[in-house]
């Protein structure tokens, strides 16, 4: 990983219907050290981040220019520094309008990769902390977050300019609870939805499923772990799944098979990319549910091993308890009889 631009500017609007606070820091080419730890921290934070939407730049420059001042620095058509006080004043301008009080550092990061370029745009809050002043008072100061990120952009430049440019070269973190800091973030970015998750998640589940079944009944369950597996790796490195790479894990010997037959079975996007929400997703692998005061999940390789389900009587058999849950029974009828 290498930084090769990086700039911080601190936005406060704490009085709805006045000007907002906008303080930038100076351009830091390379910086190393503490800044790349706290940018491999964010990444981490944003990777890990569930629900992240993804899309591309709007069209209206007019309302949204940040993808027009983006080319031009990237054509050396102006520096890091003129682009990031352009986003500068655009970030001051849409908060003069917000009716509700934000905080936060808006830092941007042009980091160069060994497969290509990306520049993100993170909105850092902060955490109260006490301390012991020099006089040894105890004194409230305020620290960066490192275990939250509501706010964050991230465009793949090669994917948005390249020679083969992608459908979705955006991704976005945009937690609920952000509020309308939250709506002028995107605005600031030019984001637009153009993939709905919910769609490609039951899509992946669809294919995946009926993939497993046609496997035979010993190793469907191998498939859908495998399947989970995959996922969950793309999650943990913050990109979504290519049928193509899916369907070689699955089955080495014939990597094309579940490609194929996906093809068939379920409407895939022309990219061949699907971007399914990993919570979700873990459905492959386990069955859970809740309700009336009751809250269950286990693997579904337990259904008819450990876990028995009758469907005329609607009840539930469990066999061989854990531990924990088995002495916790043992000692709540104790009392009770007690």
């Amino acid at each position: 990983m290498a930084i090769k631009q990086l700039r911080v500017i601190f936005a406060s609007q704490l009085q709805p219907g006045q000007p907002a606070r906008i303080q930038a820091g100076q351009t830091i080419a390379e910086p190393g050290g503490d800044y790349e730890m706290l940018h491999k921290q964010m990444k981490r934070l944003f990777n890990s981040k569930p629900g992240k939407k993804y899309g591309r730049f709007s069209e209206d420059i007019g309302e949204t220019p940040f993808s027009a001042w983006l080319k031009d620095y990237l054509e050396d058509k102006q520096s890091f520094n003129a682009l990031t006080d352009r986003v500068s004043g655009q970030w001051q301008e849409l908060l003069n309008g917000c009716q509700e009080e934000h905080q936060g550092h808006l830092i941007m990061v042009h980091e160069a990769l060994a497969d290509g370029e990306v520049i993100y745009l993170y909105v850092v809050e902060s955490d109260g902390a006490l301390r012991f002043d020099p006089q040894q008072a105890l004194d409230a100061t305020d620290v960066l977050s490192l275990s939250r990120l509501n706010l964050a952009l991230r465009i793949e430049i090669e994917d948005w300019l390249g020679d083969r440019p992608a459908d979705n070269y955006l991704t976005l973190v945009h937690a609920r609870g952000t509020g309308e800091a939250g709506e002028l973030f995107i605005r600031l970015g030019g984001f637009t939805n153009h993939i709905d998750v919910e769609k490609e998640t039951s899509t992946f589940l669809d294919a995946v499923e009926a993939f497993a079944r046609n496997t035979g009944p010993e190793e469907a369950p191998k498939v859908r772990a495998r399947a989970y597996e995959f996922c969950k790796e793309q999650h943990a490195m913050g990109e979504p799944v290519a049928i193509e790479a899916l369907s070689g894990y699955l089955d080495e010997s014939q990597p094309e098979r579940f490609k194929e037959f996906a093809a068939q079975a379920a409407e895939l996007p022309e990219s061949g990319v699907l971007h399914p929400d990993h919570r979700k997703v873990k459905k492959l692998v386990r069955i859970a549910g809740s309700g009336g005061g009751m809250s269950l999940s286990f693997s579904s390789d337990l259904v008819n091993q450990a876990v028995y389900y009758d469907r005329d009587k609607d009840a539930l058999t469990i066999t061989r308890l854990p531990k924990a849950l088995r002495e916790q029974l043992q000692r709540y009828l104790e009392a009770r009889e007690g």
